[in-house]
């Protein structure tokens, strides 16, 4: 029996469609579609060949996106959770709790009904592979939000603090279903193969599968063996870009063998595909005036990651599905966003939802199948509200920051308005000329302001050890201070301060370990830990990786829970420092405070398990 497939990757951002209401009635599993979802971290629009870039080569792409439909004005948030977020709900990133990307501000609000929530509830088996980034402890794990498997790395990134310690994107650590299990190869090859290894599973099983694959290249570190980077070398291009480029390209070999997989196993007829990017290129270009580029390449537009300009949020999107008419290299130039996706996936395949959701995106079904069918004058909002390298406070929404109100070619940018078609790079503000259309823009903002933060709260890690047996929380999820973000920091004693929130469920007596290293490092309090740059295939510009590694000397840590004090002093051959504390339910925070000669921090690694009664 031949099962059809659907496989997307996908880019995100803004938009708003009425409430879907949950069916009653099972539909068939016979007549369900397979559905993959790819999508790539940090890779542009204008980093494609297809998109006119005149060095990069990625002709399984290219394939994709001339075989089927091109969505030409497609968009997501400017950096990586949010777009998440709103890929996988429908609704606004901000809406449904997600406006950063560390600090418990990448959460997910628990109560979001999830696009595999969606696929679940209609009998297919559900998959992740690569990058989550939306929580590592419940209630926001992928195997929390509606994917039966779950393999992933943790954080948002190799090397982040939360990532398992050393990943560098070769032989890794990941986890499954929350396991650490060592990996061979290249990570893009990984999350390729983990895919293909789940659908020959669902095959045997007879039963349909909804896959999510997120990349997590060509995020830095910009790591990946030479033979994919040597050929931009040897035409000039600078080597972060060529190592960024080479890792475009190993998503590119994947993407033609996963298709020839699914040709080989009599799938790919009845195969949607996707393919998203999730915010402006990181390394595709080297800016210059008013962030365009000066070298290298951007489709003509100003900004890239995190910016509110056109560069910062416009994505790929090639949707690609025979079964369904999505073939012979389309284009739609209407407005659209990854909040359409899931919208979209309702619609086109008849899903039922568990439960009634105000979408915020429109389902995509009437362009995608009538080129001519408008979005009726639609408009949306996408911000910024990164924070890398300052003080976060309580990571609360900051109004007027870094936005953009889109409409048609119009794009509000704060008080500037630009129109795309007779000024693509954005280089003249025309709110002078046009008061009219920049007023009714910015009042749409102060609207939309209005609605989507009007329940903004905390999202903090709920303890529960019925859900989750023990919790690792890491520095990156504090709350205060500047984040001590990466394993860089970590190696190199960045002295910042940051208590983490969390929501006590089950009330009782608890173990908390607090550690300057990582458990599986393997180090002590006082161990020093350089990285090991002998491989060549290391990208030893990364800025993070140029961090001189210290050694702390710690005297004794200092355990603080809301007003309850208590300290130990330690040995520098001690790998933690061990607690014991009754945490009551309700909301805590909770802080391990290194004190050593010179100025304190905060411990950059928490266990905390529950104490077993001896009777």
């Amino acid at each position: 029996m031949k099962i059809p497939v659907i496989i997307f990757s996908i880019v995100v951002a803004l938009l708003s469609q009425p409430t879907i209401s949950a069916h009653h009635q099972q539909s068939s599993t016979n007549n369900q579609t397979n559905v993959i979802v790819i999508l790539s971290d940090d890779q542009g629009y204008g980093d494609f060949s297809i998109t006119g870039n005149p060095v990069i080569k990625t002709p399984n792409l290219d394939k994709l996106a001339t075989d089927g439909i091109q969505l030409t004005d497609f968009h997501v948030d400017p950096t990586c959770s949010p777009s998440r977020a709103g890929l996988m709900t429908g609704r606004y990133s901000t809406r449904v709790g997600v406006w950063l990307t560390f600090a418990g501000r990448n959460h997910l609000y628990k109560e979001e009904m999830t696009m595999a929530d969606v696929f679940k509830a209609n009998d297919y088996s559900t998959a992740i592979f690569g990058k989550w980034h939306l929580g590592d402890n419940y209630p926001f794990r992928p195997t929390d939000r509606g994917f039966d498997q779950s393999f992933i790395h943790a954080g948002g990134v190799a090397g982040e603090v939360p990532d398992y310690w050393d990943n560098d994107y070769f032989d890794d650590t990941y986890f499954d279903n929350g396991k650490p299990v060592k990996t061979k190869g290249y990570t893009t090859d990984v999350w390729f193969n983990q895919a293909k290894k789940f659908i020959k599973q669902t095959q045997n099983q007879h039963q349909p599968f909804f896959i999510y694959l997120a990349a997590n290249a060509p995020h830095g570190p910009f790591n990946v063996e030479e033979k994919f980077f040597k050929p931009y070398l040897e035409k000039g291009v600078p080597e972060t870009r060529a190592r960024f480029y080479g890792m475009i390209e190993t998503i590119d070999n994947n993407v033609g063998e996963l298709r020839d997989f699914l040709k080989h196993n009599g799938l790919a007829e009845n195969t949607l595909i996707i393919y998203m990017t999730d915010n402006g290129t990181s390394k595709g270009f080297d800016g210059g005036k008013n962030g365009l580029p000066d070298r290298g390449y951007n489709a003509n537009m100003r900004g890239r990651k995190t910016s509110a300009f056109e560069g910062g949020h416009r994505a790929a999107s090639f949707w690609y599905w025979p079964k369904g008419g999505f073939v012979g290299n389309q284009t739609r130039d209407k407005l659209t966003a990854q909040i359409d996706v899931l919208p979209t996936l309702i619609d086109l395949l008849k899903l039922e939802t568990p439960h009634p959701v105000k979408f915020d995106g429109s389902s995509l079904k009437p362009l995608l199948v009538d080129k001519k069918s408008g979005l009726a004058k639609r408009k949306m909002v996408i911000h910024n509200q990164a924070a890398f390298g300052k003080p976060l406070g309580d990571g609360s929404l900051i109004k007027d920051k870094d936005y953009v109100v889109l409409q048609d070619k119009w794009r509000l940018v704060g008080k500037a308005l630009y129109n795309l078609v007779s000024d693509p790079t954005q280089s003249h503000n025309l709110a002078k000329q046009y008061p009219e259309k920049a007023q009714e823009l910015q009042s749409f903002y102060q609207d939309w302001w209005a609605d989507v933060t009007k329940h903004q709260r905390l999202s903090p890690t709920v303890i529960n050890p019925t859900k989750q047996a023990e919790i690792t929380l890491t520095s990156q999820a504090w709350y205060g201070d500047i984040a001590t973000y990466d394993q860089a920091h970590v190696r190199a004693g960045v002295r910042n301060r940051g208590a983490w929130h969390i929501d006590v469920e089950v009330a009782g007596n608890y173990q908390v370990e607090f550690s300057r290293w990582p458990k599986e490092s393997g180090l002590s309090f006082g161990d020093i830990y350089q990285k090991d740059f002998s491989a060549v295939k290391l990208d030893q510009n990364f800025d993070l990786y140029k961090r001189p590694a210290k050694a702390i000397k710690v005297e004794s840590v200092e355990l603080v829970l809301g007003q309850h004090k208590e300290i130990q002093k330690i040995s520098q051959q001690q790998k933690v420092a061990t607690f014991e504390v009754n945490l009551r339910k309700g909301l805590h925070n909770i802080e391990g405070i290194l004190h050593t000669q010179g100025q304190d921090l905060s411990a950059y690694y928490m266990y905390l398990k529950p104490i077993k009664s001896s009777s």
